[in-house]
């Protein structure tokens, strides 16, 4: 299912140009309006409107109190926008537990009033699209749709629903699945493509945060609209985005077939700062590409299934970076020399995947920069890690990019793990002592040590967390953590206390982003627009 879902990828954009005949169909935004009256509902109305939205979904079933005559006039006749009405029973994952009968005939009131859209379940249409033949007005639509709350189903098993969802009479379809795992999206991705060829509207979306790239990439696609929600919390799906991210952190509207898709392979990913400067650098530089935030639990059956050349390149993070490395087809030297990428670009020419780590480069450079008490100091002469004793936390990926970094120059390398097994393992691959991350906590066998965190200890939302003890942070004059949200870590605050140097891991990100960057488009990257960004986060 993997390969099959990946070939129909690869052919998307040109499949979807011939569908288009050329012209530029660009996908709406739908801002779903969910209130327990109407006078709040028109409020949102006009803030989906100032937001940026193409039309509003007006959820009755979470009106409080529901007069359809007066109320379905008064919204129709307030709302800035065109109109899509959905009156969600609970046994669809909807609030109506009402009289069934009712609610169809508010949904016909709707379209009488002069809604532009209604959308009923698959359960209901038939008999619903046949109580309005011949009396549907001119550029009326109704949307059917398709809820599975539990999984994404096969390609074939989809495509059967999609034709059962046409054989109703719809005019657009909808299928809203679930996603296990981020791979189940390839499969509704190929069924949008596939309806497009057909020139059937079809809105696929996967629900659940492993399927939120269903979400952003839909242009890509041909899905005929996305939801983004006006303020964040207040969804009325799992997974969905606000509309400014949507409009202005995924640059949604200058996405299309021939957009390349890029992202951040990690588990947790979506507190990652990596889409907000890619994509805000794409823009800048006029380069037509996306990155978007890939929660992937299986590495290898991402790469199999997101095969194609359209999966230009990722950036590779916790806990998958020493995983990626087995999936790569070749490797950096110096990656294969960590043991570890945080880099893998497509190559265009064979679609293999080259594997990099520039993670070390990012963190040693920022690191050496706090050694010197300057951001902007040359990096001429010896480096001033030479012959200081450098304390790793972690044997993961980054710890052992930044014990080869700092091994390199000229450091005395320890590895700190809660395994200490583990840490030994590391130490005698760079050429090291280990230690167990408990006796961490007595050792300071002289001053003026570096430290280096590089687990995810202290990551939002576990800030209280750290992973070594106040007192033990005296003998260190730089300490360093990879975490960068919060950019101040708990442990960054008390080694300040304690009168170290510390380095964020922003610096260290953005170091490794410049790196990335280029190797994604080609093109230098954009350092001031870089530092700009990051600083107002």
């Amino acid at each position: 299912m993997a390969m099959e879902s990946s070939n129909v990828l690869l052919a998307s954009s040109s499949a979807l140009k011939m569908a288009r005949g050329g012209r530029n169909s660009p996908t709406l935004v739908c801002a779903p309006i969910i209130a327990e009256s109407v006078d709040k509902m028109v409020v949102n109305m006009e803030k989906a409107k100032q937001g940026g939205a193409d039309l509003v979904e007006i959820r009755l079933d979470s009106l409080k109190n529901f007069n359809p005559h007066e109320d379905l006039k008064n919204l129709i006749k307030e709302c800035p926008l065109p109109t899509l009405f959905t009156y969600r029973p609970k046994w669809e994952g909807g609030q109506y537990d009402g009289d069934e009968k009712m609610r169809l005939d508010a949904l016909r009131l709707a379209m009488e009033f002069g809604a532009d859209y209604i959308d009923v379940e698959i359960q209901v249409a038939r008999e619903f699209n046949d109580s309005i033949y011949g009396k549907k007005p001119e550029k009326f639509k109704v949307i059917v749709s398709s809820h599975n709350y539990l999984d994404t189903p096969s390609v074939e098993d989809l495509g059967n629903l999609v034709a059962r969802i046409q054989e109703t009479g719809a005019d657009i379809v909808k299928i809203a699945t679930t996603a296990v795992e981020i791979t189940d999206v390839a499969r509704v991705f190929q069924i949008t493509v596939h309806s497009q060829v057909s020139s059937v509207p079809i809105i696929g979306i996967v629900m659940g945060e492993k399927g939120f790239i269903s979400r952003i990439l839909c242009p890509k696609f041909g899905g005929f609209l996305t939801f983004g929600t006006i303020e964040s919390g207040i969804v009325s799906a799992p997974g969905q985005p606000t509309m400014k991210e949507l409009l202005h952190l995924y640059n949604f509207r200058l996405i299309g077939p021939d957009t390349k898709l890029f992202g951040i392979i990690g588990k947790p990913v979506h507190h990652s700062k990596s889409p907000i400067l890619y994509n805000e650098a794409f823009k800048s530089v006029g380069f037509n590409g996306v990155y978007v935030p890939l929660l992937v639990d299986d590495v290898a059956n991402f790469f199999q299934t997101y095969s194609s050349a359209d999966f230009s390149g990722f950036s590779c993070t916790i806990p998958h970076k020493e995983a990626a490395l087995k999936c790569c087809d070749e490797v950096d030297p110096v990656a294969k020399s960590i043991g570890a990428v945080n880099c893998i670009i497509r190559r265009p020419t064979d679609g293999k995947l080259i594997g990099y780590n520039t993670d070390y480069v990012g963190a040693i450079s920022a690191i050496e920069d706090g050694l010197r008490g300057s951001h902007n100091s040359n990096n001429t002469g010896d480096s001033p890690l030479a012959g200081k004793l450098f304390v790793v936390i972690g044997a993961g990926g980054a710890g052992k990019a930044l014990a080869y970094g700092a091994k390199e120059k000229g450091a005395r390398v320890v590895i700190a793990n809660r395994t200490y097994d583990r840490a030994r393992e590391i130490a005698d691959t760079v050429g090291g002592d280990a230690l167990s991350l408990a006796d961490l906590d007595n050792f300071h066998p002289e001053d003026g040590m570096i430290l280096a965190n590089t687990t995810s200890i202290g990551m939002q939302p576990k800030v209280d967390e750290t992973p070594i003890p106040k007192h033990a942070l005296r003998s260190y004059s730089l300490v360093f953590d990879a975490v960068y949200t919060p950019k101040m870590t708990r442990l960054l605050r008390e080694a300040e206390e304690s009168g170290a140097v510390i380095v964020s891991g922003l610096e260290m990100f953005i170091g490794q982003a410049y790196d990335q960057f280029e190797r994604f488009t080609g093109l230098p990257a954009p350092k001031e627009l870089f530092r700009k960004t990051m600083g107002n986060y």
